[in-house]
């Protein structure tokens, strides 16, 4: 297999785990080119992209933002605030403008679920989703799910368990679709109020008791409580949260196995997460940052272009 069979990345169920293997491929070339002194190839040379973003973000804007430059593709900016959309104009007319402006791909973070899926209903040109609500966000799984590969050799047979709010998360559910297609088990843990219903239908364990999921994991990717997303009180206090479901250095002492640590950003130091268990031998939270550039020139060189040698 040498090309994604769907013209869009919107979800993790676009790609087969073959599909999911080639981008994997391709970001191991790729990492190669981004630790070389020149760090840039000509591949997606001439080709423009617009980076959508409706919400805010720091680490997936930039990390698609040096992706594209590192493929040599032409870079276009665009953020809801200050824009025409604050004036009342509509996701489909904002983005036919811009691609008025001759624009070859799309990037897009939206707060509603289902915005990329609509847009690709409107648009002809491949629109990669960089967060969808609390829906998905397929970059982040693989670049999450290619780690692991990387630290452990194989992503087949791990056991994962994601801590936190699940039910406001985007990550989880992405993650659970790749980790599960490349073979993995995986466990929920977290409060039963921050549980989707039904959640368990997807073939996942889930449990309210940290030591119980750290016990059973090699894996414990970390999600941090989205305060912005939550309507209501899903649990009395911050401390309270930190108590029961929070992972500490003490708490992984006394499990007494290795575990790999993992967290998409950004951290909430002292809630979900320890400084001491963050910045620990044991985490490779900044590796996921710096796989995040290859994953995402591997997909945007994917969806861009039919596959050649990269030079």
């Amino acid at each position: 297999m040498k090309a994604l069979s769907h013209p869009n990345l919107i979800s993790i169920r676009d790609l087969s785990a073959q599909e999911i293997e080639l981008v994997f491929f391709t970001a191991d070339h790729f990492k190669e080119v981004i630790n070389r002194p020149i760090k840039k190839v000509p591949s997606l040379r001439d080709t423009t992209i617009a980076n959508l973003f409706f919400e805010s973000s720091t680490r997936t804007r930039l990390s698609f933002e040096l992706a594209e430059k590192r493929l040599s593709a032409d870079v276009v900016n665009f953020s809801a605030s200050g824009s025409s959309v604050s004036k009342g104009e509509t996701l489909i007319d904002t983005v036919r403008n811009i691609l008025a402006m001759k624009v070859d791909m799309v990037v897009m973070r939206h707060p509603d679920a289902g915005a990329c899926q609509f847009l690709t209903r409107h648009i002809d040109c491949p629109i990669v989703n960089a967060g969808d609500g609390a829906h998905e966000h397929p970059t982040q799984a693989l670049l999450d799910a290619f780690s692991i590969r990387e630290k452990m050799g194989s992503v087949q047979g791990k056991r994962v368990a994601i801590f936190g709010d699940i039910l406001h998360s985007r990550v989880a559910l992405s993650n659970i679709f790749c980790l599960k297609a490349l073979g993995a088990e995986v466990m929920l843990c977290g409060p039963a109020t921050l549980m989707p219903r039904g959640i368990e239908e997807l073939g996942v364990g889930v449990t309210n008791k940290v030591r119980e999921a750290l016990e059973w994991c090699d894996v414990a990717n970390v999600l941090r409580i989205q305060l912005e997303r939550q309507q209501t009180r899903y649990f009395p206090s911050l401390r309270e949260y930190t108590r029961e479901f929070g992972i500490n250095r003490k708490v992984l002492d006394e499990i007494k196995k290795e575990i790999v640590i993992m967290h998409p950003g950004p951290i909430n130091r002292g809630v979900e997460l320890s400084s001491d268990v963050a910045d620990s031998g044991r985490s490779i939270i900044l590796q996921q940052v710096e796989n995040g550039v290859a994953i995402r020139m591997a997909v945007l060189y994917l969806l861009a272009t039919r596959p050649q040698l990269i030079e």
